[in-house]
This record gives structure tokens, sequence and C-alpha cells, in this order.
């Protein structure tokens, strides 16, 4: 496929759509010197956004969280959603809303006055990690650690956050590898660089405790699932050493939906029973 700058299609951009390759925006865009942005990814099924209006909402929050109210309603972000996905004849299909500080009065690293601005697009995307969603995906352990929450607003999901993500992910590929896995700030097993992470010992669930990273709508879901299949789970703060008692692993998220695991640094896992279960009944719950 072309680049995403050259395709055909529509994107929904600031209250109107328009055509592809016009969605531009200025180089002195306040968002692109200071990180002054947030986005969300989800996946439309069968015509139907997945958790649409939850992801618009946290949006709304993310905003908030950055000092960046954004000039629409949860509402008018889901509205804006399906007619993007309208326009565009999609009723499958990956979407990306994103609210940034654009460009103003302003070029320092306070440019209150600046306008707050929105799009959103989508287009066609298959499975995240290709065929590692089947045959388990391969980990590196990344060497940046999620920060403090003292440091950054770790509820945000926030463009800046994603940088040691890019930089650990580059790495991981460079050794054949589909993801890293990245500890936090305190030594503890956190998530992947987009995705939360899973893990069974005797037919229990531990998952880290999203007190320093993004509480996934995913991450959330799967929970829920799990609960209601009578599993135990354990959100609760992982060392790094217990990697090696573990027998399955997982990783969730809105472009991951549900991965196994098979290797993780030197640790391996079995695609087993109980992750094949998730994998399967989120499928079927996100095209009900």
């Amino acid at each position: 496929m072309a680049g995403y700058d050259d395709r055909d299609g529509i994107i929904w951009m600031d209250g109107k759509l328009v055509e592809w390759r016009s969605a531009n925006v200025h180089i002195l865009t306040h968002a692109l010197h200071y990180a002054s942005s947030v986005f969300e990814g989800e996946r439309c099924y069968n015509g139907r956004i997945f958790k649409g209006h939850e992801h618009s909402l946290r949006l709304l929050e993310s905003g908030r969280l950055l000092d960046m109210p954004i000039p629409y309603s949860a509402t008018e972000i889901d509205a804006a959603k399906e007619a993007v996905l309208k326009a565009n004849g999609l009723t499958d299909a990956y979407i990306r809303a994103i609210a940034f500080r654009g460009v103003g009065d302003e070029m320092g690293v306070a440019s209150l006055g600046n306008p707050i601005r929105m799009a959103v697009a989508c287009w066609s995307w298959g499975s995240y990690y290709g065929d590692a969603k089947f045959k388990g995906a391969k980990l590196d352990i990344a060497r940046w650690k999620r920060p403090s929450p003292e440091t950054i607003p770790s509820e945000a999901k926030a463009a800046g956050l994603y940088m040691i993500c890019t930089m650990s992910k580059h790495a991981a590929q460079a050794k054949g590898c589909s993801d890293a896995l990245m500890f936090d700030y305190r030594g503890y097993v956190a998530e992947a660089t987009g995705a939360n992470i899973f893990f069974v010992r005797d037919g229990e669930v531990h998952t880290p405790k999203a007190d320093c990273f993004l509480n996934g709508l995913t991450r959330q879901t799967v929970i829920q699932m799990l609960k209601d299949m009578q599993i135990k789970v354990h959100e609760r703060h992982i060392l790094p050493e217990e990697l090696e008692g573990f027998e399955q692993c997982w990783l969730t998220g809105t472009a991951a939906e549900v991965t196994p695991v098979g290797q993780i640094g030197a640790y391996t896992f079995e695609v087993g029973d109980l992750t094949r279960r998730v994998a399967t009944d989120y499928e079927k719950l996100v095209r009900t």
C-alpha cells in the first residue's frame, strides 16, 4: 500500500470531511514540537466500533490531563467516527482519533492561546503482530522503563509517552522479536510497548497492577471475561524473576486484540487452552 500520506479516502478534521491527502498541518504545529497530542486507537467490527463511546470519553480525559480541553463532546466524537467510516465505506477497520494543540500566535512550551484541533481517520488493518497472533509472539526485554506517575500523566493516552515505546520496539525488531516487555520504574513487570500483558499459573491469571501505565480498555474487558468464566485474576506487582514460573502469556490491546506470547527473553510459554479460549471468546465478543 501507499504511505499513510498518499492514499485515497476521507478524513474527518476539525468538524469537516476532507480528502485524505489534504488533511495536513503546518510545520509549526505545537504538537510536533512539544508532544501536545492525545489519541485513541479503536477497531470497528461488522459496522460496530467496539467500546467506541468509552474511547471517546478517554480521549477527552487524556486531553484534560494534558491541560488541553478538546472542543467536542463524546457524542460529537462518536458521530465523527461513524461519519468517517461511512465516508470510506468501511465496516471492519482501525480508527485513529487524535486531538492536538495546533499552530497559533505562540510557539513556546506554554501555548494556551493556540487552538486544540482534532482529526479522525480509519483504514483496514489486519493483525498487529502478523502470524504471531497464532503461533505466539516473541518479546525482547526493553532497556527503557515505564516512568513514575509523579513524572508523567500515566493515565493519559498521550503521544509523548510512546517515545520510549518506539525505541524499545525498534530494538526488539532488530533482534527478530515482535515487541518488547517493559518494566516499570520500580523494576516490576509493566506492559509491552503498546499492549497490556497477562500470565497464567496453576489455572489462575496474573496481570501487572496498572498504577503507572495505561489501564487498557481491552485489558479491562478481558479481566471481566475471566471473572465471568470464574477464573481468579490477580492484579498485582509482578517481579521479573516470576516470569520463569508462568505457563502461559498473552497480550491485550485494541490493535493487538488478544495475542499469545511464546517467548520473553530467555523465558518460554505454551499457547495453552486458556490463552486460546480467551482469544476466541474475545473475537466472538467484539463481533457480537
